[in-house]
């Protein structure tokens, strides 16, 4: 992650926790969404951008046992989401990426303790190579055996906007077929390396037969979503505590429509971004946005209809921009986006 973006959620994590009530136990109600945490490493900390510290971790399970909380297998959620069926509120799924070596060592033994489903997003190449600091295919068997979900996270893990679209085509073939030769198993769930995706690269998603497509950018999946480019919350090190957890656990939909730009590989820089609340949500003129690197940005709501305005270009690379609101009950609603700025 990088400095920019560590700013952009410092500013935002911060201003919500000033004002966001503790929750405890609050009775389960209907909903049709679900906040889906991301993972790499644990106990690694030489990796902090990426590496959860075990106490961190432990926290976290913690809080699920005595918070109310309903984690529930990510095949299970996308499910509900895409049949419309309800979920308990405060549902949560748990995803870990790149098949780290300290999921095994570390991970796996306490959500195994804690009897948590989880998802496992495999980069084959690596494991393949039994490069140092991955699992094995041995490992991986195991997880799977014991009720773990296999997603794929491609091949190599590249940069997905930076190559030719046939290139991503054969990228997911390659990881797709590694996969079901080693577990038996095609997988269904995708992650996006790095969260980074356009729209070529999400029809190409979607024509493999994925039921869900993973970023990194922050919010709550909900019925709504787009099912190629759903949210998660990441955690390391620096947002790693119990209260951004518990802020984010118990977070709220921001539905959205007609976002603007639609495709997320920027081709204007800053983007004119803008999109329509569902009319649904109240409040809308209570939006705050803010965007890595630059903080707070200038939002202008005409009924539904919210307009971020940027002062200046993003830096080549991935930026977001998050927006919340207060919602019931001292909740938030978050809606988060990442773009991609080619180099």
């Amino acid at each position: 992650m990088s400095r920019t973006l560590l700013n952009l959620c410092c500013s935002l994590v911060g201003a919500l926790l000033g004002a966001v009530a503790v929750l405890g136990p609050q009775p389960a109600l209907a909903a049709d969404w679900a906040s889906v945490f991301m993972y790499h490493r644990f106990g690694e900390s030489e990796w902090p951008a990426t590496n959860i510290r075990l106490d961190q971790f432990e926290a976290h399970l913690e809080e699920i046992r005595a918070g109310g909380y309903t984690v529930l297998p990510l095949p299970e959620i996308m499910t509900r989401l895409r049949n419309a069926a309800e979920l308990p509120d405060r549902t949560l799924g748990i995803t870990i990426d790149d098949a780290y070596a300290s999921v095994y060592a570390q991970a796996w033994p306490r959500l195994k303790k804690a009897g948590l489903p989880f998802t496992l997003f495999v980069s084959t190449d690596a494991v393949d190579r039994s490069s140092p600091g991955y699992m094995t295919w041995d490992q991986i068997r195991e997880l799977k055996a014991a009720g773990a979900t296999i997603g794929s996270q491609t091949a190599s893990h590249p940069h997905l906007p930076d190559i030719e679209i046939e290139q991503v085509k054969i990228e997911l073939d390659r990881a797709a077929q590694r996969i079901a030769d080693e577990t038996g198993e095609r997988p269904t769930l995708f992650a996006y390396p790095y969260g980074e995706y356009g729209a070529a690269v999400q029809r190409v998603v979607a024509a493999r037969g994925y039921a869900a497509a993973f970023g990194q950018h922050s919010g709550v999946a909900h019925a709504g979503s787009d099912r190629f480019g759903l949210p998660r919350f990441a955690l390391n090190e620096t947002y790693g505590g119990v209260d951004r957890f518990r802020l984010t656990a118990n977070a709220l939909p921001l539905p959205v429509r007609d976002r603007v730009p639609a495709d997320l590989v920027l081709q204007q820089n800053p983007p004119t971004f803008g999109f329509t609340v569902d009319p649904s949500i109240p409040d809308v003129d209570r939006i705050d946005c803010y965007a890595s690197g630059q903080g707070r940005a200038k939002v202008e709501a005409l009924g539904s209809r919210v307009e971020v305005r940027l002062p200046e270009p993003f830096p080549a690379g991935r930026a977001r921009i998050n927006c919340t609101m207060p919602g019931p009950d001292g909740r938030w609603r978050w809606y988060g986006v990442q773009f991609y700025i080619p180099r």
